[in-house]
């Protein structure tokens, strides 16, 4: 029993990188012994356009918002609480990229070289309706990964009422 687990325990380790490499070349080849080289070094950067193609187009496709979701209008009334439960979430899920106070200048995107809009300028958000945002917070938007079923609709729409009291505070601060 023991030298079961051990065998186990190394094979779990060393996995593939463990086997001997004419498996892995065998594995990783797939030129046929009669055709030629040339051919083979064609096929692999037809092989790699298509890949390329059907990953872009499957980003595109993703990134497009139906249009009623652009309608849609916040069900949730901006109160004092609201707000509070939107910055709340906000804290856990969105300041490590957007930052502790909305400026865009989070740790993760500083990291990753983002730039992101800064949700205290008024500007930012003056385009986008709040159906625009929710659908954005749900799925994601391009390296940002959406809330999906984790967070309740109620909970986005409460992050959305925060995010747009950002730029009224500013506001409210330069008069």
């Amino acid at each position: 029993m023991r030298k079961e687990i051990a065998a186990f325990s190394a094979l779990a380790l060393f996995g593939v990188s463990g086997a001997p490499r004419h498996v892995e070349q065998s594995a990783q080849q797939t030129v046929k012994p009669s055709q030629p080289a040339g051919q083979a070094a064609a096929q692999t950067k037809q092989t790699a356009a298509q890949t390329e193609k059907t990953a872009a187009a499957s980003a595109a496709s993703a990134a497009v918002m139906p249009a009623n979701a652009a309608k849609l209008a916040n069900p949730v009334k901006p109160t004092a609480a609201s707000i509070a439960a939107g910055k709340q979430m906000y804290g856990y899920d969105c300041a490590m990229c957007h930052g502790a106070n909305g400026s865009g200048k989070g740790d993760l995107a500083a990291d990753m070289k983002l730039t992101l809009k800064d949700y205290r300028e008024p500007a930012s958000l003056k385009d986008m309706t709040d159906g625009e945002m929710f659908y954005i917070i749900q799925k994601g938007k391009g390296d940002m990964t959406g809330e999906g079923n984790r967070q309740k609709p109620d909970g986005i729409w409460n992050m959305i009422n925060y995010l747009r009291s950002l730029s009224k505070k500013t506001q409210a601060h330069a008069k």
